[in-house]
């Protein structure tokens, strides 16, 4: 009976979670669409210069130390902190004895790096040049990787620790703080110009959809009902 409680109580989680994911992949779709028919490139480029000195595109808006909040935010969605930060949560789990968690965070974070870089590599969209860049970058724009990687890793780990809660205020403050912070480092990427805001947003849809399919098969194969 218990067990059963707890599968009618998750109802509501999984059919949000598979709104998530349907409403995110048809955004991602519609956003890469408009990008190789060259319909975003007024909005795009719109976004980055409302974001620089109109004098000078070079020279971010806002005081200084905004561009240093933002330089060390963007390093939370960075190939070092997610991958120390996944590292992490995994080993925590086996310690504890949830390796099949484990297993779970290593699929579904690895699986987000994998789908970025063949992206990535698929459409090979050129950085912004529009605006100079203010941290240094080396690959290609869409999606944005930051964004992407940074919605599977924190919204993987944010739906764990959520499940794992009785309290409902606990579960929605953990989802809130995996997006907040997915927010953030999106933003940053826009804000220091090294990625187009369809990037971002497609970063954001495609790792939101896959973080949220992810959960939604460990919730099913793990079903007390299988």
């Amino acid at each position: 009976m218990k067990d059963l409680d707890r599968h009618e109580n998750l109802e509501p989680a999984a059919i949000a979670a598979f709104c998530a994911m349907t409403g995110s992949a048809f955004v991602y779709a519609g956003i890469a669409g408009g990008i190789l028919k060259g319909e975003t490139s007024k909005f795009d480029e719109a976004i980055l210069l409302a974001l620089r000195q109109p004098a000078a595109v070079d020279v971010p808006i806002g005081p200084i130390w905004l561009t240093k909040v933002f330089s060390d935010l963007t390093s939370f969605g960075g190939t070092t902190a997610l991958c120390l930060i996944s590292l992490l949560a995994i080993v925590y789990l086996c310690i504890i004895g949830k390796r099949g968690d484990g297993l779970f965070v290593f699929l579904s974070v690895s699986g987000g790096w994998l789908i970025s870089h063949f992206t990535k590599l698929g459409f090979a969209r050129p950085r912004p040049d529009l605006v100079g860049h203010l941290v240094e970058v080396n690959d290609f724009s869409f999606p944005s990787g930051h964004a992407m990687v940074s919605s599977v890793t924190y919204l993987t780990l944010g739906l764990l620790l959520a499940g794992s809660q009785s309290s409902g205020a606990v579960r929605s403050y953990f989802v809130l703080v995996a997006l907040l912070l997915t927010f953030l480092i999106g933003i940053s990427r826009v804000y220091l110009g090294v990625h187009y805001p369809t990037d971002v947003l497609g970063g954001w849809s495609a790792g939101a959809a896959w973080a949220c399919g992810c959960w939604m098969i460990r919730r099913w194969h793990f079903s007390p009902q299988r």
